[in-house]
C-alpha cells in the first residue's frame, strides 16, 4: 500500500500520530518483509497507539491480545466449548438411534458413526481468542499483542510457533493456517528482559519519550483549545519532571490529560497555584509529587520562566504519542 517512507509518515500523521523517521522505517520495512515489529519503551510513549493509528491508516481491524501474568494458550489461541459439544450430542440422541438402528455390527456402527463425526467436531465449537482471530480472519488484520512482558517465558515460548509459521494446530480440527499474513505489533515496557529468539523474529523499535519540539506538536495537535503560552509553559513543567530521579516519570497520556485539565479549568498562565493543584494530574506516587513540588516550586528556577525549550536536546529516537 505505501510506496515509501514518507506515505507512512504522512498516513500515521493523518491518524493524528506523530511519527519519527524511525518508527515510519520500521514499520514500511515490517509491511513490505511481512514480520512483527517489536516496540520496546516506557509506558505511555505511544506503543499501543502505533497499533491502532497504523490499523486505521492502513483501513484494517485491529485484534488486540492484553498480556498478563498468568496467560495461557487457551486464553490466547482458542477454547473448545465441550459443554456445547455435549448439549448436541444429547439433542441428536434420538437421530443417533435411528442411524445406528440397522447396523448389523460393531464395526458397521462405528463406520456410521464416524462418517457423521464432523457434525461433533467442526468450528461450531470453537471459541477464537484473539490469535486463532487473527489467523482465520477472512481480511487482513493488525494483530497488537500488548505488553508481552507482562507474560510468562512459557507463553513468550508458544508465540514463537504462531509468530513463524502463522499456523496452529487445533486436536479436534487439525492444523489451521492463516488465510493472510496479519501485520502483528508486539509492545514491552521493560519490566523483564525478553528471549533472543523472539528478537531474531521481529523487527526492532525503541520508542522513548518525545523530545520539547515533538512533544509541543502532540499537545498543539490534540488540545488544540490550549493558548500556545500555556502550552509552552506545560511542555516545559513536563520536560523539566522527567529530568528529575522519579518513581514515574509522566508520560505523555498524561501531558495531554494536564492540557485538557487546564482548559476545563479555564486556564490562562501556569502560575504558582495552578502548578501546584494540578501536579497531580502529571504525577502519582506522593514521593514525586513531593520531590517535584521542592524542585518546582520552592529550591529551583520554575520552568514557566526558562527559556521556551531550554535543557529539553531532542533525540532522534524520540517519537510517538498514545491516546
Amino acid at each position: 500500500m505505501f510506496k515509501d517512507i514518507g506515505q507512512v509518515s504522512q498516513a500515521l500523521g493523518q491518524q493524528q500520530y506523530i511519527s519519527t523517521d524511525e518508527i515510519s522505517t520500521v514499520m514500511f520495512l515490517a509491511d513490505k518483509l511481512e514480520k512483527p515489529v517489536l516496540a520496546e519503551g516506557p509506558a505511555g510513549v505511544g506503543k499501543t497507539e502505533l497499533a491502532k493509528a497504523w490499523a486505521k491508516a492502513y483501513g484494517r481491524q485491529l485484534i488486540r491480545l492484553q498480556c498478563y501474568e498468568g496467560l495461557d494458550e487457551s486464553k490466547a489461541l482458542y477454547e473448545w466449548e465441550y459443554a456445547k459439544q455435549m448439549l448436541y450430542t444429547q439433542l441428536l440422541r434420538d437421530k443417533l438411534s435411528e442411524l445406528l438402528a440397522n447396523a448389523a455390527t460393531l464395526s458397521e456402527a462405528a463406520d456410521r458413526l464416524g462418517q457423521e463425526e464432523n457434525v461433533f467436531f467442526s468450528d461450531r465449537f470453537l471459541l477464537p481468542r484473539p490469535l486463532l482471530q487473527a489467523i482465520t480472519s477472512p481480511e487482513p488484520v493488525v494483530l497488537l499483542i500488548d505488553e508481552i512482558d507482562r507474560a510468562d517465558a512459557e507463553f513468550e515460548a508458544f508465540l514463537l510457533e504462531i509468530l513463524s509459521d502463522f499456523q496452529v494446530s487445533v486436536p479436534e480440527l487439525g492444523t489451521i493456517a492463516a488465510r493472510h499474513m496479519p501485520t502483528v505489533l508486539l509492545t514491552s515496557n521493560n519490566t523483564r528482559e525478553l528471549s533472543e529468539a523472539l528478537k531474531r523474529r521481529c523487527l526492532y523499535l525503541f520508542i522513548d519519550y518525545p523530545n520539547h519540539e515533538s512533544e509541543m506538536r502532540i499537545v498543539r495537535m490534540r488540545v488544540p483549545e490550549l493558548n500556545a503560552k500555556l502550552a509552552q509553559q506545560a511542555v516545559d513543567v513536563v520536560q523539566s519532571l522527567r529530568q528529575m530521579d522519579l518513581k514515574k516519570s509522566p508520560s505523555v497520556s498524561e501531558t495531554i490529560d494536564w492540557a485538557k485539565a487546564l482548559v476545563m479549568m479555564n486556564a490562562d498562565n501556569l502560575d504558582r497555584h495552578t502548578l501546584e493543584t494540578t501536579l497531580t494530574v502529571l504525577l502519582k506516587h506522593e514521593s514525586d509529587v513531593q520531590k517535584a513540588r521542592r524542585a518546582l516550586l520552592e529550591g529551583r528556577e520554575h520552568p514557566v520562566n526558562r527559556r521556551p525549550g531550554a535543557g529539553s536536546q531532542g533525540q532522534s529516537r524520540r517519537g510517538g504519542w498514545p491516546n
